[in-house]
């Protein structure tokens, strides 16, 4: 015999599953997200954009790459908890007069986010570039004049400066 419960969920008593992802992504890192997700995407193109401003991936190192990927996954729980921060009717636990422990929570997320970016440098760095010299040298081909084209071979045949007539000795 099944019993059937004829109640439906309390929308006070929701979670905001900070304890699942947590364990999720710890247990399987950026893998426990599906990469055909928009989540996914973004979270890429952020550390795709990340990367860049410190030189491109060639130009981090692999310390600075550890702490881009902390910050990926740190990003990646502080949009989840505002995301569901911003569902909630309220922030405020109105028996205990207190916001609700996840507010902390996310404030402390917040921090690390904000801390790791202070690790990783605020300012763009520029991609370095080879010299001219270097340049030149793994492009050997031969430069072309400014105007695009190859400059003409003199002809033995004279040209008149005049119409188009040829000049007779």
């Amino acid at each position: 015999m099944t019993t059937e419960s004829s109640q439906e969920p309390n929308p006070r008593n929701t979670q905001h599953g900070l304890t699942l992802m947590k364990r999720a992504v710890k247990a399987h890192g950026m893998k426990a997200i599906d990469g055909r997700t928009k989540l996914a995407r973004a979270l890429d193109h952020w550390r795709d954009q990340l990367l860049s401003d410190l030189g491109g991936t060639e130009q981090v190192s692999t310390q600075q790459l550890t702490l881009v990927n902390l910050a990926v996954k740190t990003k990646l729980l502080l949009d989840s908890i505002d995301s569901w921060l911003l569902q909630q009717p309220s922030l405020v636990n109105h028996r205990k007069r207190a916001l609700l422990p996840v507010v902390l929570q996310r404030q402390q997320l917040a921090d690390a986010l904000a801390r790791l970016m202070m690790q990783l440098g605020l300012e763009r760095k520029a991609k370095q570039l080879p010299s001219l010299n270097e340049y030149l040298s793994n492009n050997k081909t031969a430069p072309t004049p400014p105007g695009g084209t190859k400059p003409q071979e003199k002809s033995d045949t004279p040209v008149s400066s005049v119409g188009n007539e040829a000049t007779q000795p």
